[in-house]
């Protein structure tokens, strides 16, 4: 671009209006990972905004500590975002009994983790982005704990 006027191009990027529905895409945290990591490019009221969205609403940990860690590097005088305690959705338990109980009995872990997949795909997506490695084993364990009778 061989223009004089070259101060003049957008503090925004191209795509600022995909990345900032990317950032609220409840179904998928890579992808508001991603689209964090894209607007971290971008110094401008508008993705400060965005950002400091996202770094106080969103349910996935990894997501949050990004827009902070970026926020931060933008000189935005921000706090670390707190780590999730308990349950990110409500009746989570209530949630995967019904899964379950929708199996056949002897159904395997297996396909309860493909059944929650597909049906909740928000709950799966969450949990695993907030639990990392440990995703599996927890999840395995709510499978095994959760029964409609009380302790």
């Amino acid at each position: 671009m061989n223009n004089k006027n070259y101060e003049a191009v957008s503090e925004l990027p191209e795509n600022f209006e995909e990345l900032k529905k990317a950032v609220n895409r409840t179904a998928n945290w890579k992808d508001r990972l991603n689209a964090v990591n894209e607007l971290a490019g971008w110094n401008s009221d508008e993705t400060i905004k965005v950002l400091q969205h996202v770094m106080t609403g969103d349910q996935v940990s990894q997501v949050r500590e990004a827009a902070f860690r970026t926020l931060k590097k933008m000189g935005e005088d921000v706090q670390m975002p707190a780590k999730n305690k308990g349950e990110l959705f409500k009746n989570l338990r209530k949630i995967l009994l019904r899964i379950k109980k929708s199996l056949p009995d002897g159904h395997t872990f297996e396909e309860f983790k493909e059944k929650l997949q597909k049906t909740r795909v928000d709950i799966y997506d969450t949990y695993e982005g907030d639990k990392g490695e440990g995703f599996d084993a927890w999840l395995k364990d709510m499978w095994e704990t959760t029964t409609s009778k009380r302790r």
